[in-house]
């Protein structure tokens, strides 16, 4: 259970997935607070959810054990350099690309600091989060972090921050990946003879239910795809084809870019 009061500095659709699933969770919305400069964000985090507002950040985080840090990365820097008095606070980053040393760095003194890499299914409360640490985290703040973030999805712990490129590069960027997949069988369908509609509904409800196989058998992937091709079929003629058009390399090379782009943009936005 969280016993804290959490500040959201920020509150678009990330700030307000979570916020849907505390509440969801049986977190009192009285303990939550929301700091935004735009004023409809505001009225409606109001009226969906009856949570504390207001326009300036500093009012609504000095109430608050917990400061989840939910703006874009390129006004990170101005956000976390107004921060007073947070020691002994929890800073919750879900901002991509910006390292737990840059933020110390701005506040201009040591904090708890974790980060988290959420991917955009957490906006329906599916999501996959990676979360780093810093040593400043104790383990009970480790327990609320991940409380805060499960409240949307899976969460996962890396045991060193370089390793959040790759959870961007696997998860953070994935459901594009695998929304392009989906375009794809679904234009093939089309080409096959089906029509729009009926393409579309058979890939979407393909996707979603190969990955609830996935995740309630519990089966590694190459075993259940093995279950599904058999000898001489329709599916192993399928893979061979991509398999032949080297579709493993394919996505090592795409995850590879998407990481080394990863690190160049910590790198930009840290200065």
């Amino acid at each position: 259970m969280i016993n804290q009061k959490i500040c959201f500095i920020g509150g678009g659709n990330m700030a307000r997935s979570l916020i849907g699933g505390l509440i969801a969770s049986d977190v009192a919305a009285d303990a939550l607070y929301v700091a935004d400069p735009n004023e409809n964000n505001r009225q409606q985090l109001q009226i969906d959810f009856g949570v504390h507002t207001s326009a300036d950040n500093q009012p609504q985080a000095a109430q608050c054990e917990v400061i989840v840090l939910a703006v874009k990365p390129q006004i990170m820097k101005d956000v976390v350099s107004d921060l007073q008095n947070i020691e002994g606070k929890l800073l919750i980053s879900i901002a991509a690309g910006i390292t737990s040393s840059a933020i110390t760095q701005w506040l201009g003194t040591e904090a708890a600091i974790v980060r988290t890499m959420p991917n955009t299914p957490a906006l329906v409360r599916s999501g996959a989060t990676g979360m780093f640490a810093n040593a400043n985290v104790t383990e009970a703040q480790k327990e609320v972090a991940e409380s805060i973030m499960r409240a949307v999805g899976l969460t996962l712990w890396v045991d060193t921050e370089d390793q959040l490129d790759a959870v961007t590069a696997l998860s953070g960027s994935g459901p594009a990946y695998l929304f392009l997949v989906m375009e794809a069988m679904e234009q093939a369908g089309i080409k096959l003879g089906l029509d729009a509609e009926t393409a579309r509904l058979l890939t979407v409800q393909t996707a979603f239910g190969a990955s609830k196989l996935a995740l309630e058998i519990e089966e590694d992937p190459a075993v259940l795809r093995e279950r599904v091709t058999s000898p001489g079929g329709t599916t192993e003629q399928a893979i061979k084809s991509l398999q032949e058009h080297h579709f493993e390399t394919l996505f090592l090379q795409a995850l590879t870019a998407a990481r080394d782009r990863a690190r160049e943009l910590s790198e930009q936005l840290g200065k």
